[in-house]
C-alpha cells in the first residue's frame, strides 16, 4: 500500500478549534464535502489494496520442450476413386422376362396337381394330370381302324394276286383257243380294279395312321408340362376342378393350373417421363436398390429404350438388365434406380 490506513484517517480529522474561530460562514459545508469525498477515496484504496494482497493464480507451466528430434509420418495416400455422377433418378418394379400361366390345350377334369408354390420345376416336368379315360378309348379306336384297313389290304392283295394268275393263263388259253378275248379282257378289268382298290386301301390306312396320331397327342395334352425351368409363384387349380383353355365354360371353371416364373429372366422395369428420356442410352449402367433392401446397390445395365411413348402418362418405358443375380431379387418389387454417368 502506498500509504498507511491510519495515515489516511489522520487527515481526514477536522480541527473543530480552527472551525470556531473562523468567522467564514460557508467554511464549514466546504468542509463536509470534503470529507464525503475523501471517504469515497478511501474505501477504494481500502478495496485495491485487498485485492492486490490476494495471491495471483497459478498458470499452468509450459511444457518442456525435449532436444529429441520426432519422427515424422508419411503422408497416407488415398487411392483414387472413380466418381459415378446421377444423371437422373426414376423408380418402378421388378419384372420377369419370361412367366407363364399354364393351363391345358383341352377341356377335362382334373385328377392331380404335383406342384405347390414356391417349388422349383424343370422343363418338361409334369404339373398335372387330367383325366384321360375318354382319350384313351379314342386312341385305342383309331389303332383298331388301322389294324383293320391293313386286314383289308392283305385281302385285296391276295385277290390282285390271284387276278394276274388268272390273267396269264387267260392269255395262254387264248392262243390256244381254249378261251375267248373276253374273258381276257375280264380277267384284265379284274386286275386294274383290285389295283386301285389296293391302292386306297393303302390311302385309308395313311389317314388311319393320322388319327392315330391324333388321338395320342389328344391323350398326350391330358398330361401338363412345365414350359420351362422356373419357380411356382400360384397354384391356381385343384383336383376335381374342370380345367379349359378359356373362360367359356364357365365361372367355375379353372383357366389355368399355375403360373411359372423363369427367375434367371429378372428385369427391371421403369417408366421415365419423356422429357428426360435424353438422358438414357443402351449400355447405360445403372444404380438399383430395392424398397426391401434400401442399403443394398445393385448393378444394372439399360438394356432397352422401349421405342413408344405412354399418351396418358407422357413417359417412356425402360428396361434394365441385372448384372449380378440374387434369390432376394422377387418379383414386383418396387425398386429405385439411378441411371450413371462414369467420371474419368
Amino acid at each position: 500500500m502506498a500509504k498507511n490506513t491510519s495515515e489516511l484517517l489522520n487527515q481526514l480529522k477536522i480541527d473543530r478549534d480552527g472551525a470556531a474561530d473562523s468567522g467564514i460562514p460557508g467554511r464549514s459545508i466546504l468542509v463536509a464535502a470534503v470529507i464525503s469525498v475523501a471517504v469515497g477515496i478511501l474505501v477504494g484504496a481500502l478495496a485495491a489494496a485487498q485485492f492486490s494482497a490476494d495471491p495471483p493464480p497459478e498458470t499452468a507451466a509450459p511444457a518442456a520442450s525435449t532436444d529429441k528430434p520426432t519422427a515424422t509420418q508419411p503422408p497416407v495416400q488415398i487411392p483414387a476413386v472413380k466418381i459415378h455422377e446421377t444423371v437422373l433418378d426414376a423408380s418402378g418394379y421388378i419384372t420377369a422376362r419370361r412367366t407363364a400361366t399354364v393351363s391345358a390345350q383341352v377341356m377335362g377334369l382334373i385328377a392331380d396337381v404335383g406342384v405347390e408354390e414356391g417349388m422349383r420345376v424343370d422343363a418338361g416336368q409334369v404339373l398335372a394330370q387330367l383325366d384321360a379315360a375318354k382319350a384313351q378309348v379314342e386312341l385305342e379306336l383309331a389303332q383298331s381302324r388301322v389294324e383293320v384297313l391293313q386286314a383289308q389290304v392283305a385281302s385285296i392283295r391276295a385277290n390282285l394276286g390271284e387276278a394276274q394268275r388268272q390273267r396269264v393263263r387267260y392269255a395262254g388259253l387264248m392262243d390256244k383257243n381254249y378261251s375267248s378275248r373276253a374273258e381276257l379282257t375280264q380277267s384284265e378289268a379284274s386286275v386294274e380294279s383290285l389295283r386301285a382298290e389296293l391302292a386306297s386301301a393303302r390311302a385309308d390306312i395313311r389317314v388311319a395312321q393320322l388319327e392315330v396320331q391324333r388321338q395320342r397327342e389328344q391323350l398326350e395334352d391330358h398330361t401338363i408340362r412345365a414350359p420351362f425351368a422356373g419357380v411356382v409363384t400360384q397354384k391356381n387349380a385343384q383336383p376335381g376342378e374342370i380345367v379349359s383353355p378359356s373362360s367359356a365354360g364357365g365361372g367355375f371353371t379353372r383357366t389355368g393350373i399355375c403360373t411359372i416364373v423363369d427367375m434367371d429372366s429378372l428385369e427391371i422395369e421403369v417408366d421415365v417421363n419423356e422429357a428426360f428420356i435424353g438422358r438414357v442410352r443402351e449400355g447405360q449402367k445403372v444404380s438399383a436398390q430395392l424398397d426391401a433392401y434400401p442399403e443394398w446397390e445393385i448393378p444394372a445395365t439399360v438394356e432397352a429404350i422401349i421405342p413408344t411413348a405412354d399418351r396418358a402418362k407422357a413417359t417412356v418405358r425402360v428396361r434394365i438388365g441385372i448384372d449380378e443375380s440374387d434369390p432376394r431379387i422377387l418379383p414386383d418389387m418396387g425398386v429405385k434406380v439411378a441411371f450413371l454417368r462414369t467420371g474419368e
